[in-house]
């Protein structure tokens, strides 16, 4: 208890808060019963409050004179110290979540999460690198980030149906995130009604979110805000301009409310540019609407996006080696030529077809028109496929029509509608119930342009049901004579088809497996076939070598053809077990059966697969791929690829493709990929990355493919498609799209990859996670009571989670909660999953346990941090004590957070240390761990500070310290933060400024045309001048709301640094002096630190000139306390050695090793060399390297080991 009478300026004061010490600023009585408190919280924030005398009951002086009693616990405070350090892990690990996450990154991924996406506050842009960059990967690094940095609790990922579960299976597994998938029934149960408030990491459907007007409403609710929402393939929410209009699709409209319901917004897509200015101006709006407002206007061409997008092209990527990421990749077209029976066929149904089109073009409905278009084109690509998969569409839709003939004719006997067209098309398959009519009894869907768009991206299984759905129905007949008449013509279709079919006469079939056993047999295979081929290859790639071992993706459009093809290869491998299939007919599970079945299993050659394959699986454990089928959509083409063609192939990739000769769809497509295969030949495998993108005279390849279908034999129509390929395929052309792809483009080589893998390596030694976390948890979790034992090497079973703990996570936790017990926790990743033993929990910085842990040891134990202790360095042999201040600082701008505060963009925490010198000191590490606490039978605190080496140990230190944060650390960080930001702002300041102001101009100038019109008696029907002046008027506002936004966020401004805590580091020399015995050296003779110094650093010299003997390039990092001494760096690699330099005479016994430099070695085994120097007589010496000296980390107690010199000799190599 401390009367008020006790609280003065800068005392330490423990009662104000629940949890810390607070600090005295100031003192106001009213009377002399009550005073105003101002005071100052450990963090640094200023609060006051009122306290009456009954409160001195709570309070309680800490400190009065000195200004650190250092009288703490000596063994907790270590801990406790390490508890805060790992609570702002990010500030101490720059690369953080690559070592808490089951990932092993590539260059260009550090590049984009660490130098583009996080600097940026906050963060709008687009993450644009090539299919197969692994942008998911840097998504869920973003987010580990941000969520280390408290800057992102609630998140949205927006993706196609068919990544949602790919998505979830990533963020969970790699980097412990748990999303949730938005669903139907998910959102009817939710308790508040908006199942969004309830959940904080969410993936949800593209277009689920797009079609769905009540979801959007629920996802717009003002407390609905999001710190982070990703766009997965984000080209889809585009608009396009077309003659001067904008056309807004409902995913456009949907990409402008995402964009207004976050802070951070990252569109993630491999083609943000179509090849149109226009339509990619749009797209980028999405980010910031004010830079890229209004339409395509004269004056307003490219524009400068490379603040905004990161683009990375797969030629551009490289490996840490500096060699290339991915693998060269070819592409092979497989003509073959239909048998006379095939032929006809063809012939018969194309003709039928082109018919059926004609009759829906005369239809007054025109999305019944565009829907029996969409079927036909449906059944002409199973044409294509096989016998069986036309067969059987055949046979589907001619029994789906009897039976809605047999509907229809008793709906007109009873309605005595005999002899009469049925009125209206709402009666007749293909319709919707538009009539009104009850007994209507079909309501199948009606598709426009949009819908069919949708479908062309949807997922497979969506594809293929209501691909079935309207083929089986959809049909231009408006009456029942016409329906009769189109049954009987598909009856005669069908019976062609059954005798092809049963004939055998398949020639698409016998060239596949004559190429099969090309693939994967010298002859074995081909030999029972009649016909033999020459191998197909091209250009200066080898073609595969023949091996059974090898393995093949092989895909088609449809789920008949894919059943045909899986008995037709297992016949011809002679094994069941040599195919697997993936389709999206197939449940998550065993979809990722098939995956892994083709991965691992040698017996497994042959994956047959749909489009259910196309996105979101990686097979690259096959380097050979055959598109059975060609898909329409181009961009089916490029995503195929994709599959095999990604991170971790190291094989050239081969791709055939099978093309009918002599039928109008393959005709276009042969010319298509011959002319494909002569632009890779000139510009290279990149050609392959903008299939998406190509344009035929602004009309997609589908629109092509059905004019041949319907027009093809019309010399005109012939020559007018050929003219549109070449242009489409133009040299020139290509060469456009390849520079747009290379938008903002990015790029990476060999020098660049050197210095991003030199920071790697400096982060990896440093790193906390494993060792420092381990050693870390078991010292506090065993303190908090729980009970763990080792039951494999570093492999843990927590058999005991005491209740504080699991209920502090329900006060902090966001995700997974903490279990009341665990079968395996691990800390290193490769531990979590080794083979045959049980899965282990990651316990890492964000994990549950973890985390509840660390908030419990801080709650309890903070103001010892204040308190402070004494600690012993055992090294030092001099007898000058030094202190040790933690200090906290931060940078913010004038920005407001949700509530109501600064926002802090940029913080550090650093440790500062002075001397009775006054000289002040930086530390980069955690120095607390190399120093012990005092021991039993040494001279207690107070002993120490009233020695007269203590004397310099005022009320001012506190202040030095952080004088001398204030006059280097900050300003450094200061600029670090304002350069880079400030200039990002003042580009978009001056890219809103001039597009807003060439709007403005242009809507002042309309309005003025508008009010001359009006005055001669000529209004304009659909704008006037007092709309155009509101228009103006309007976009003059907002370009002053964004400008005073800007304003705020270049407001940056350092807080003072504060201080976290405080510690007296007593040296081991100043211990024995007290003792009275005399000080020993590090070879155990009496010895002064002058002498161990210059030991030291004559050691260290020695180790530099034989680093510059052996080819490195060394430097001298001792002064830093990194836990090492030198960096020596491998010249043209980007490598770096990490030496721990150790000087002794020629038969000391020991060498003392801190933890420190222990748990660095242990980061990077393969890099850390202990240099160990003996001094021999007559200034001569020897010495010796030892590689992986240290096996095990100490545990949290233990601050320095004590190993034999000559067991370490012994292991060590002699150098020079």
């Amino acid at each position: 208890m401390s009367r008020l009478e006790d609280l003065h300026p800068n005392t330490a004061l423990r009662g104000i808060l629940p949890d810390a010490l607070v600090t005295v600023v100031n003192v106001h009585w009213y009377g002399s019963e009550a005073l105003e408190l101002t005071y100052k919280t450990s963090t640094g924030k200023v609060a006051n409050e009122l306290l009456y005398r009954h409160d001195e009951a709570r309070l309680e002086v800490v400190e009065q004179g000195r200004p650190w009693s250092f009288d703490g616990d000596g063994a907790l405070f270590r801990l406790v110290s390490e508890a805060q350090r790992i609570h702002l892990a990010h500030l101490f690990d720059p690369v953080l979540a690559v070592h808490t996450s089951l990932i092993e990154p590539l260059p260009h991924q550090i590049t984009a999460v660490y130098e583009f996406m996080l600097p940026r506050q906050p963060l709008r842009a687009v993450l644009a690198d090539d299919p197969g960059a692994g942008k998911t990967i840097m998504a869920g690094l973003l987010m580990k980030e941000l969520i280390a940095r408290g800057d992102l609790l609630r998140c949205l990922v927006v993706c196609p149906g068919s990544l949602a579960e790919q998505w979830q299976d990533e963020l969970n597994h790699r980097f412990h995130l748990p999303f949730e998938i938005l669903t139907n029934d998910k959102l009817e149960a939710a308790r508040s009604g908006n199942w969004f408030l309830e959940n904080n990491l969410v993936i949800a459907r593209l277009d689920k979110l797009a079609r769905d007007e009540d979801v959007q409403q629920k996802l717009s609710a003002p407390e609905c805000r999001w710190d982070l929402i990703v766009c997965d393939e984000a080209h889809k929410l585009s608009a396009t301009v077309f003659g001067g209009e904008i056309k807004y699709t409902r995913r456009y409209r949907l990409g402008q409310l995402l964009s207004t319901l976050t802070r951070h917004f990252l569109l993630m897509t491999a083609t943000p540019h179509n090849g149109k200015e226009e339509d990619f101006q749009l797209f980028m709006a999405l980010l910031d609407g004010d830079r890229f407002e209004g339409r395509f206007r004269d004056g307003v061409h490219t524009t400068d996006v490379s603040d905004l997008m990161r683009r990375m092209v797969k030629e551009s990527l490289l490996k840490f080696d500096g060699t290339p990421l991915f693998p060269e990749r070819i592409a092979y077209t497989v003509p073959y030529k239909l048998s006379p029976a095939e032929a006809h066929l063809y012939k018969a149904v194309t003709d039928y077809v082109r018919e059926e089109f004609n009759r829906a073009e005369t239809l007054q409905n025109d999305k019944r028109a565009g829907t029996v278009g969409f079927a036909l084109t449906i059944l002409q690509r199973r044409l294509a496929s096989s016998p069986e998969a036309i067969y059987q569409s055949l046979r589907r839709r001619r029994e789906r029509l009897e039976g809605r003939l047999r509907e229809l004719e008793v709906l007109q006997r009873s309605a005595g509608m005999a002899g009469q067209n049925l009125p209206g098309s709402s009666n007749l398959p293909g319709s919707s119930k538009a009539s009104g009519k009850v007994d209507d009894p079909y309501a199948g869907p009606l598709l426009n342009e949009d819908d069919i768009a949708d479908l062309e991206e949807a997922p497979d299984n969506e594809i293929a049901a209501v691909e079935e759905e309207i083929l089986d129905q959809a049909t231009a007949a408006r009456s029942i004579a016409e329906l009769k008449a189109e049954i009987e013509t598909l009856k005669g279709l069908e019976a062609q088809a059954l005798s092809v079919r049963r004939s055998g006469a398949d020639t698409k079939w016998r060239e596949l497996a004559s190429l099969l056993g090309e693939i994967f047999t010298a002859g074995a295979i081909a030999n029972q076939l009649a016909e033999a081929r020459a191998p197909y290859h091209a250009g200066s790639i080898p073609s595969p070598t023949p091996s059974p071992r090898q393995k093949l993706v092989l895909f088609t459009e449809h789920r008949d053809t894919l059943n045909y093809l899986a008995s037709r290869i297992t016949t011809l491998l002679g094994r069941s077990d040599a195919v697997v299939m993936i389709h999206g007919g197939m449940g998550r599970e065993e979809r990722a059966k098939a995956q892994e079945s083709f991965r691992h299993d040698p017996q497994v050659q042959v994956l047959l697969a749909t489009d259910a394959a196309g996105e979101g699986i990686n097979l690259q454990r096959a380097h050979l791929m055959v598109n059975y089928d060609l898909p329409w959509n181009p961009n089916r083409l490029e995503q195929r690829f994709g599959r095999i063609h990604r991170i971790g192939q190291t094989e050239v990739c081969h791709l055939w493709n099978l093309v009918a000769d002599e039928t109008r769809e393959g005709d276009v497509y042969r010319r298509l990929l011959e002319k494909l295969e002569q632009a890779r030949q000139a510009l290279g495998g990149q050609v392959f990355d903008v299939l998406g993108k190509l344009q035929f005279e602004g009309r997609p390849l589908r629109d092509l493919l059905i004019e041949a279908i319907r027009y093809g034999d019309q010399p005109a129509v012939r020559a007018r498609l050929t003219t549109a390929l070449e242009h489409a395929l133009d040299r020139s052309q290509l060469q456009n799209l390849l520079e747009d792809r290379a938008l903002a483009h990015d790029t990476m080589d060999a020098s660049r990859v050197f210095r991003i893998r030199e920071e790697m390596a400096r982060a990896e030694a440093r790193r906390l996670q494993p060792h420092y976390i381990e050693s870390f948890f078991h010292a506090a979790f065993q303190r908090l009571g729980g009970s763990s034992r080792q039951r494999e090497p570093r492999r843990y079973e927590i058999t005991h989670v005491p209740a504080p703990v699991r209920n502090r996570d329900r006060l902090i936790g966001v995700g997974d909660p903490v279990l009341p017990r665990y079968e395996r926790i691990a800390f290193e990743k490769a531990l979590v999953a080794p083979p045959g033993q049980p899965l282990a929990a990651f316990v890492c910085p964000g994990h549950p346990l973890l985390d509840a842990v660390i908030d419990l040891t801080l709650e309890r134990n903070r103001d010892l941090l204040k308190r402070g202790a004494v600690l012993v360095d055992a090294r030092d042999m001099s007898t000058q004590p030094r202190v040790l201040f933690y200090l906290e600082h931060a940078i913010q701008d004038a920005s407001l957070t949700r509530s109501g505060e600064r926002r802090i963009i940029s913080k550090r925490m650093l440790y500062v240390e002075l001397d009775a010198a006054g000289a002040t000191r930086h530390l980069h590490y955690a120095p607390y761990l190399d120093y012990r606490p005092l021991a039993e039978g040494e001279p207690g605190v107070a002993a120490i500070l009233d020695r007269p080496e203590c004397a310099w140990l005022t009320r001012q230190l506190e202040q030095q310290a952080q004088g001398y944060a204030v006059a280097h650390v900050v300003p450094e960080h200061l600029h670090e933060v304002r350069s880079a930001r400030l200039a990002l702002i003042a580009k978009t300041e001056a890219a809103v400024k001039e597009r807003l102001t060439k709007e403005i101009t242009y809507w002042d100038h309309r309005a003025a045309q508008l009010a001359a019109q009006e005055q001669a008696g000529k209004p304009n029907a659909r704008l006037n001048s007092g709309e155009a002046r509101k228009r103006a008027d309007a976009l003059q506002a907002r370009l002053q709301k964004r400008l005073e936004e800007l304003k705020l966020e270049a407001q940056i401004a350092p807080l003072p640094p504060v201080v976290l805590g405080g510690m007296l580091v007593v040296p081991l020399g100043l211990l024995t002096a007290m003792s009275g015995a005399p000080v020993a050296g590090p070879d155990g003779k009496p010895a002064s630190a002058a002498d161990t110094q210059a030991a030291a650093a004559r050691a260290r010299a020695i180790i530099m000139e034989v680093e510059r003997s052996l080819g490195f390039e060394p430097v001298d990092r001792e002064f830093e306390q990194l836990g090492y001494d030198i960096e020596s760096r491998v010249p043209g690699t980007g490598k770096l050695r990490f030496v721990e330099v150790k000087g002794r005479v020629s038969g000391a016994e020991t060498i003392t090793v801190t933890k420190n430099e222990i748990l660095y070695s242990l980061n990077k085994p393969e890099d850390y060399v202990l240099a160990i120097v003996e001094f021999l007589g007559d200034n001569g010496h020897r010495v010796r390297y030892l590689r992986r000296p240290f096996q095990r980390e100490p545990d949290f107690g233990v601050t320095s080991v004590n190993y034999a010199l000559p067991e370490l000799l012994e292991r060590a190599e002699l150098v020079g």
